[in-house]
């Protein structure tokens, strides 16, 4: 496959940085746009990677940074917003997908790679997943003549991810845990294979035009997952499901909490079940990683007690669990 040039917003986070070493490892040029190029220089010690700052919902300066690249991923994405109104979730899905895909066409980028989630639907029961929805229909109506790709994945799961980490620091913090909407159900894909799939379909015409959704190969309860981190870190705690209305109240009281570790809109998207009609990982040729291969590499106990070991070597450590 020859070299492309590329450009990636969303390239700072979780899924962006792990793809675009991915890029760079296959002689690929990469442009990454973020809104603060000092928080995110780690990315500069790959060879290739362009780092610039960038207000991407600026459609002016979103057409001049996509002019004349060969493809452009979008990976942004937001799980929460200020307030309850769905603004902040339709700027950042749906009105950046309108702008996307308009200076796609202007600027003459060929392929567009466009990051959703499964469950979106512009007729969901949350801010997220309508507007994701609303992403996917933009991507698909008005991308012209670009060839475009959609994806989307179940919980996302990997060394840095939000979720299960979130979940071992809690339950080192707490022996109960209780649950809202325990009993959701996911099918967690590997990071490493989201990436992979990604890649794969830079050289694969066959996924133009195509929605891919990404499953790992286990189903899973919240509530079994939970259970699952807490096993692989050598906890014995109480984890379970609380009912709907006991979940509604947890929700509307976190979401004032600093960081919003949960929200009436996680809530409600909670209430549709995260798994695969069609795995696209099989259709790409990829055997996805199950939780256990993964997991216990970055949160069991001899990992944990390697990371504070590191630390206090370093002089940073606290005393904690």
């Amino acid at each position: 496959m020859r070299s492309l040039s590329i450009c990636v917003l969303g390239g700072t986070g979780f899924v962006g940085t792990q793809l675009v070493s991915r890029l760079i490892r296959d002689g690929h040029r990469v442009r990454v746009l973020t809104r603060n190029r000092d928080r995110h220089r780690r990315l500069l010690v790959l060879p290739g990677v362009e780092l610039l700052d960038a207000d991407v919902h600026d459609a002016v300066v979103l057409g001049e940074l996509l002019r004349g690249r060969d493809v452009v991923v979008n990976l942004i994405g937001i799980l929460n917003e200020r307030g309850r109104r769905g603004t902040g979730f339709r700027r950042a899905h749906a009105e950046l997908a309108r702008k996307l895909t308009g200076a796609c066409r202007s600027g003459g980028v060929p392929r567009l790679l466009q990051m959703s989630a499964l469950g979106a639907d512009e007729a969901g029961p949350s801010h997220y997943l309508r507007s994701k929805g609303q992403a996917e229909r933009i991507v698909r109506e008005d991308s012209g003549g670009v060839a475009w790709t959609i994806f989307r994945p179940s919980l996302v799961f990997g060394a840095e991810d939000s979720l299960t980490n979130r979940f071992a620091s809690l339950l080192r913090l707490f022996p109960v845990l209780p649950l809202a909407r325990g009993g959701a159900r996911f099918a967690p894909v590997h990071v490493g294979d989201v990436v992979e799939a990604m890649a794969r379909s830079l050289a694969d015409p066959g996924t133009h035009g195509a929605t891919l959704e990404l499953c790992g190969p286990e189903v899973v309860t919240l509530t079994e997952l939970v259970r699952y981190v807490a096993r692989v870190q050598g906890l014995r705690r109480s984890v379970f499901g609380v009912p709907d209305a006991a979940g509604w109240l947890q929700a509307a009281v976190l979401e004032f909490v600093p960081g919003k570790p949960l929200s009436l809109d996680n809530f409600r998207s909670l209430g549709v079940d995260s798994l695969c009609a069609d795995n696209g990982l099989a259709r790409l040729g990829i055997r996805p990683a199950s939780l256990a291969a993964i997991v216990p590499c970055f949160l069991g106990p001899g990992q944990r007690a390697a990371q504070l070991s590191l630390l206090r070597r370093r002089g940073g450590a606290h005393s904690g669990p």
